[in-house]
């Protein structure tokens, strides 16, 4: 049967898994089974992605990743070299706490920047950015930036991945000109 997405033969696919249409899997990533990856995907070197993991459509795994089970992420996110996700809030080797793995959602559009680290359970909302380096500890708003070790919001980003200045409650980006508004703390593009 031929298939229609790429997969180098250094790489490990495992049966039953979904993989879409257009999608590249390089060079020592393993997909296990029971996962579900969309169209036109890249996933890098040294990938792994774990059972039960739902990647959307258009997402771009960069190098040395493993996305845990419990992760979702959703169309167009990008994962940034090395980043870290965890699925079990206090884990140990002697104990078994597969029951116990927390979700963790990745918005629609989100990026997140090399070395971060993801604390299980939290989500990332849509369009977000994390930045290299951040450990995420607690939800993240859509169109946040967030940066440090907690991580902090530390303002807002376009559609477009540029950091967006208010006036007030309003914004406009100086590179799409995309327009936002701020109520009661949650960004939305107008």
């Amino acid at each position: 049967m031929e298939r229609d997405y790429f997969v180098h033969e250094s790489s490990y696919v495992d049966e039953p898994c979904k993989i879409g249409r257009g999608t590249k899997i390089w060079h020592f990533s393993h997909i296990m089974k029971d996962c579900s990856i969309g169209e036109n995907c890249n996933i890098g070197q040294n990938v792994v992605i774990s059972p039960g993991v739902i990647i959307g459509n258009g997402v771009k795994i960069q190098n040395n990743v493993s996305v845990y089970t419990g992760v979702v992420c959703e169309d167009g996110v990008f994962l940034g070299p090395s980043c870290v996700f965890t699925n079990v809030i206090n884990p140990r080797s002697f104990i078994e706490r597969k029951s116990e793995y927390r979700p963790t959602i990745i918005g629609k559009g989100a990026s997140i920047g090399a070395n971060a680290t993801i604390v299980c359970g939290h989500n990332i909302g849509k369009y977000a950015l994390i930045g290299a380096g951040t450990v995420v500890t607690r939800d993240v708003p859509d169109y946040a930036m967030v940066i440090g070790n907690p991580g902090r919001v530390a303002g807002y980003v376009c559609e477009c991945g540029e950091k967006l200045e208010f006036n007030g409650d309003r914004a406009r980006c100086r590179c799409c000109e995309a327009e936002y508004v701020k109520e009661e703390g949650k960004v939305r593009r107008e």
